[in-house]
């Protein structure tokens, strides 16, 4: 126990001394570096306070900048859409005015096929391939023709609607994502240091790998509003295109059918024409047969006529034959009887000759009347064909500028 319990040590005076000493040394040279250390933080707090306040500003004016960008490229977006939207809206009803046009030019189209049709009805020399043929197979042609470059403009239109529709998207897009970035710089312009939505988030001090360059930003609402600025154009010119296209189509088809009535008119009036002929050569065919049947008559009755002179001649000469003997002579008045036979044989074969001709001529006269008559029946058939279903169904023919 006595080894276990040991006495504190001893220092002298001097030990003391010094350790004061010492003591007071240390605390001089703390209290020194804590004062220098104040100092400095007085100046730290103040230099940070001005830099924060500084950068915070500066942020606050990059918030405005970029406000301002937005709102710039929000303005050319909103002119831009404005364009397209209006164009498209142009666009369509030129579209409309290309459909309404080509569903018009179904009925001509019908009714000169109809014509077509119709006339394949004539019948013999009618028949022919005439200019009323040609010219409604060229308004066929020239119709099918409008009807095809009618279509195509549809197409183009269709198409043209298309890229207008998807510039349009682009845009809308774009400007969609300039409202919601307007928003959320407006929000973050608007915090303060007071503001209660304030809060700490340590990972969000980085660049988000999926950002772009502000080159990239400007260059990506720049390309929307050219290519939708070239789309609009392109729409314009096709409209003009249109506009033209449809004025001389129209044109084009009126004109063909002018052209086709007029054929008309000049093969009704040809039809027309030679039908009042063949009556008249009709009415005088029918005159002469009506004098060739009287003809006829007057000579059998004359043929008929000659029988009896001939009987009293030739009994004459019979009965003559019996005189007796001598008194059998070749007197004059036998001579003069057999003369008189001779005479009426000879008057008979020639009104029986004449008669062989008048009744052949009656024949011809009435094979010309059939004739005449089966072709004034075909120009009949011809003009009605022509003039009263064909010409009654172009009457309804309208060509409009649409």
């Amino acid at each position: 126990m006595a080894r276990l319990i040991t006495a504190p040590t001893r220092f002298t005076h001097e030990d003391w001394t010094r350790s004061n000493l010492t003591k007071y040394a240390n605390a001089d040279v703390e209290r020194q570096q804590a004062e220098r250390l104040i100092k400095e933080s007085d100046r730290l707090k103040d230099e940070t306070a001005k830099r924060t306040e500084k950068t915070q500003k500066d942020v606050n004016k990059k918030l405005q900048q970029r406000l301002d960008d937005i709102r710039y490229w929000k303005k050319e977006l909103d002119d831009k859409l404005d364009g397209i939207s209006k164009e498209i809206e142009n666009l369509l009803a030129f579209k409309q005015r290309v459909d309404k046009a080509l569903q018009a030019t179904e009925e001509p189209l019908h009714i000169a096929r109809m014509c077509l049709a119709n006339r394949e009805k004539r019948v013999g020399i009618d028949l022919v391939h005439d200019d009323v043929q040609k010219e409604l197979l060229k308004e066929v042609e020239t119709i099918e023709g409008v009807q095809a470059l009618l279509r195509r403009t549809l197409e183009q239109a269709t198409e043209q609607l298309r890229l207008n529709r998807k510039a349009k998207y682009q845009l809308e897009k774009d400007l969609k994502d300039k409202f919601g970035a307007q928003t959320i710089d407006e929000y973050c312009e608007n915090l303060r240091n007071n503001s209660q939505q304030i809060h700490f988030n340590d990972s969000v001090a980085k660049i988000e790998p999926n950002s772009v360059s502000p080159e990239q930003w400007v260059d990506f609402s720049n390309d929307n509003i050219n290519y939708a600025e070239r789309e609009r154009m392109s729409s314009v010119d096709l409209r003009s295109s249109i506009d033209g296209l449809l004025q001389q189509t129209a044109n084009d088809m009126r004109k063909q059918v002018d052209n086709t009535n007029v054929a008309f008119a000049n093969r009704i009036w040809e039809c027309k024409d030679a039908k009042g002929k063949m009556e008249d050569n009709l009415n005088k065919v029918i005159s002469q047969i009506k004098e060739q049947e009287e003809n006829i008559a007057t000579l059998e009755m004359a043929i008929q006529a000659k029988e009896a002179p001939m009987k009293v001649a030739q009994t004459r000469l019979e009965t003559r034959q019996h005189r007796p003997n001598v008194e059998l002579c070749r007197d004059a008045v036998q001579y003069k009887l057999i003369e008189e036979v001779h005479e009426i044989s000879d008057s008979v074969a020639q009104l029986q000759a004449r008669l062989r001709d008048a009744n052949s001529s009656l024949k011809g006269l009435v094979r010309n009347q059939l004739e005449l008559e089966e072709e004034i029946a075909i120009k009949a058939n011809t003009l009605f064909i022509d003039e009263v279903e064909c010409m009654g169904m172009r009457k309804s023919i309208d060509i409009q500028s649409f």
